[in-house]
């Protein structure tokens, strides 16, 4: 985010993979079948495999990487109010609320939308803005 002015919004497309589900598995320890077993997973209430809510966030991590790369997050607020399935096309969306230019400091809302509408990830994450 180069030029921060409230109400700015980035927006990503991103398909979800059963790879990543294994690849996040492997590397978070977190194997629960629900997200790599699609055959346990279609006789679930969800009936695929389901994303794991770190591994939406760390979707969301690399958005806010890639439009404030010389920012760190100071704080993250999370909530999951919908299962985010494998094969759906889900929009990160990042928006600015708030910049501090005094403490430079910038407050952004972070939502993780599925196909149908429905929020898989909501918060809203804190940055410290570095200098170039």
């Amino acid at each position: 985010m180069t030029m921060i002015s409230v109400g700015q919004t980035f927006t990503e497309k991103h398909t979800l993979a059963q790879s990543e589900f294994n690849r996040f598995a492997k590397l978070s320890g977190d194997d629960n079948p629900i997200h790599v077993d699609p055959e346990f997973s279609a006789r679930t209430r969800f009936g695929k495999t389901v994303a794991h809510g770190m591994f939406l966030y760390s979707l969301v991590c690399g958005a806010l990487a890639k439009h404030s790369p010389n920012a760190s997050q100071v704080s993250q607020d999370l909530m999951f109010p919908a299962p985010s399935f494998v094969g759906e096309e889900i929009t990160i969306s990042l928006r600015v609320l708030e910049f501090d230019a005094a403490k430079n400091l910038t407050r952004v809302e972070t939502i993780v939308t599925r196909p149908n509408g429905e929020i898989g990830l909501q918060g809203e994450t804190t940055l410290s803005l570095r200098a170039a």
